[in-house]
Formats: C-alpha cells, structure tokens, sequence
C-alpha cells in the first residue's frame, strides 16, 4: 500500500472524541455521503464489520464511518472496488490503521478541482481558443472531459502556475514539452522518499509485528515526512536553480559566475 504515498482529497478521516457514538444504517449513509443501498452492498462484500445488533436493528460506529469515508475517498480517485477490496484487506483492523492508511492516500490537502469551458480556459490563460490545445492538456491528464463538454481541472495549482508561465512569454508548445519531464521526475523524487520511509521506519515496525500501540508513531512520522519532502525538495531546487542560472549566464553572456548577484 505505500506506492499511494505519491498523490487527495480535501476530507481528512474523522478523528472524534466520541468513539461509542453509534448510528443506524440510515444515519451512517447520510454521515459519509452515500445511499443505503450502497452501505449494505459494501457490507456484503466485507468492506466493513458486521454492526452491533440490538434486535433487529444493526449498529455502526466510528470504525466504519472511517473505512466507508476511505472508500469513498479511493473510489473517487478512480480504483477499482476491486482495488479498494484488496487495499483494505491488508489492513489490520482498528481506526489508528485506517488513519495512517487515509494518510498515505491524502498527503496534502490540494487545491479544490475547477470547472471550466473551453472558452475560460483560452481566455484565462490570453490565447486564441484552440481544440488542439484542449485535447493536448486532456493527453497530459491535467484537464478532464465531462460529459456536459466542460473540463474539470483536478489540479488547479498546477493550472494556475502554468497560466502564469505561459503570461510571462513563454510559449505553450515549449510547456508541454517540458511537463512530461517535470512529471517524470517529480516521480523519482517521491519514489526517493516513499523508499527511504519504506525500507527504515516502515521496515522496522513489519519486522516487530506491526504492534497495535506502535501506529500512532507511524502516523506521526508520515503527516511530518511528507510536508518535509516537500520543504527539501524546495531548498535543493533553488540552489539547482541558482547553479544553473550562473551556468547559461556564462555560456550566453559571457558573465563570470562571480559577477552574478548571490541568488541565495
């Protein structure tokens, strides 16, 4: 399950002081957001324990408003119910586990997803609109055809940082070509802190049997590892940045490094 380290929703897994709160499967559809029908169906297929009963009426708590949140949350991030199956299968029960899990999937809180036409997107990023481009930023996976012929933008950070690029003078045919590369390396990086984590805490703590009291340290070390991954990724980028500003400086202007000012 930790190849999910690398991609969220805005929803963190509930974590309530009232632990014993019980609902009925009425009110635990309404609380995640799903129908009845759907409760029962994922029930069926072992997605979640079976509920207290008290006669005839069955009780759900907390650790299944955290399991059903999670699959709704995983189903909508495009896996399979198959998928989801497997993924918590393989999970220990309890709520902790459930939320380190929550927290592999989600490891930023990102920007909520635009809707858009194709008119907006042209006029918004200054240029003619052109289908070809539309269907260029379909190819690259940042835009998205609804069925009603708009785009949603999961990523409108992404978005909105290229708009700017492109405001600069930067053409757009030079950003696609570049975007593969970005992605693809941004893969590496996040592959380069998945295994650090994964072959040192994580290792560690399957070797010792995955202790039911040793979860709430494996969260705490993900929620501060992965915005830390991001803080160091920032800090080497700006001295890359900087190293290879003074490297094209000297081959297209002939300006000595130590001419420069210091872009620290």
């Amino acid at each position: 399950m930790l190849h999910l380290l690398c991609n969220v929703e805005s929803g963190r897994l509930s974590r309530v002081d009232a632990q014993d709160e019980e609902l009925t499967v009425d009110q635990l559809a309404a609380k995640v957001g799903m129908t009845v029908r759907n409760v029962r169906a994922y029930a069926g297929r072992g997605l979640i324990p079976p509920p207290r009963l008290a006669g005839r009426t069955g009780y759900y708590g907390q650790d299944h408003v955290a399991r059903l949140t999670l699959v709704r949350e995983l189903l909508a991030k495009g896996y399979t119910l198959a998928a989801v199956e497997r993924m918590l299968g393989e999970l220990p029960d309890g709520a902790m586990a459930l939320g380190v899990f929550e927290t592999l999937v989600n490891p930023w809180t990102p920007a909520e997803p635009e809707v858009l036409d194709e008119f907006q997107l042209a006029e918004r990023a200054g240029v003619p609109h052109d289908p070809a481009v539309i269907e260029r930023l379909v190819e690259l996976g940042i835009a998205e055809r609804l069925d009603d012929g708009r785009l949603r933008i999961a990523n409108s950070d992404l978005l909105r940082t290229g708009l700017e690029v492109i405001k600069l003078g930067v053409p757009m045919q030079a950003i696609f070509e570049m975007l593969p590369k970005l992605f693809a390396q941004a893969d590496a990086v996040a592959k380069t802190y998945v295994e650090l984590f994964r072959s040192t805490v994580w290792r560690d703590f399957t070797n010792a049997g995955m202790p039911t009291e040793g979860w709430p340290e494996i969260q705490r070390t993900l929620e501060g590892i992965i915005p830390l991954a991001g803080q160091a990724l920032v800090a080497a980028f700006r001295e890359a940045m900087a190293r290879e500003i003074e490297v094209v400086a000297y081959e297209e202007l002939g300006l000595n490094p130590k001419d420069l000012p210091s872009a620290g």
